[in-house]
């Protein structure tokens, strides 16, 4: 219903770039790009509308956690520790973004991945916070299902550790495929060790604290730089 249904799409998707002609990195994979050119306001409606329905599988997933027992403690998205999950969420963030930079490029350089461009949105007041919210929407979506919950359901239906950890890592990897494949085995790299870490700490807040700060710096990041630092790749 959610990110597998996605990850057919890019599957897809991924199909039409290679049987399209001219090289891979020269065709774009945009992230965030304008719902109604030329009418900002009806833009950002359509952009908080997205927004809001890519949660809307966080809430799902919550309401079936309380229905079976132990609710948002059963995945660690809780207070408990609000410190330590923010430390090792920042963490996390500083090492695996300035990795997945260096991997992009060395895949982009490669000829492997399209070029990624994180924003497509129009220079209006908006640009911005929207872009932060949907960096968290990616984050609390993607670790709270993808990871939190997958990760949980499998364990409770018997499933080998490692075989969980490999289905949720490939269905990471999957649903990025559009970008290429820097992007998949990028993300497929990147749901090994938060599903391991998961698998260990079992709270997945960190992670979403994580994955929303690497998004967030990627995609206002890209605002700021693009144009002005040679070594970002851009549309031509």
């Amino acid at each position: 219903m959610s990110f597998a249904a996605s990850a057919l799409y890019a599957i897809i998707r991924y199909v039409g770039v290679l049987t399209r002609p001219g090289p891979v990195r020269s065709q774009v994979a945009q992230l965030n790009g304008s719902a109604a050119p030329g009418r900002p306001w009806l833009d950002l409606a359509l952009q908080l509308a997205g927004v809001l329905t890519g949660v809307m599988p966080v809430l799902l997933v919550l309401y079936l956690l309380v229905r079976h027992g132990g609710g948002r403690r059963a995945i660690g998205l809780d207070g408990a520790s609000p410190g330590r999950d923010s430390a090792l969420g920042a963490l996390l963030a500083a090492g695996i973004g300035g990795i997945g930079l260096g991997f992009y490029l060395l895949a982009w350089h490669s000829g492997a991945n399209l070029t990624v461009a994180p924003s497509g949105l129009p220079d209006v007041w908006w640009r911005i916070p929207v872009l932060v919210l949907s960096a968290w929407q990616n984050g609390i979506a993607e670790e709270v299902v993808v990871t939190g919950y997958l990760l949980v359901r499998l364990r409770e239906l018997d499933v080998a550790p490692r075989s969980a950890l490999a289905a949720s890592a490939v269905l990471r990897g999957s649903y990025h495929l559009y970008q290429g494949l820097g992007g998949f085995f990028g993300n497929l790299a990147m749901g090994l060790l938060f599903g391991r870490l998961f698998q260990r700490r079992g709270r997945v807040l960190p992670l979403v604290i994580a994955h929303s700060l690497i998004d967030t710096v990627a995609f206002v990041g890209y605002v700021v730089l693009v144009g002005k630092v040679s070594w970002i790749p851009a549309p031509r």
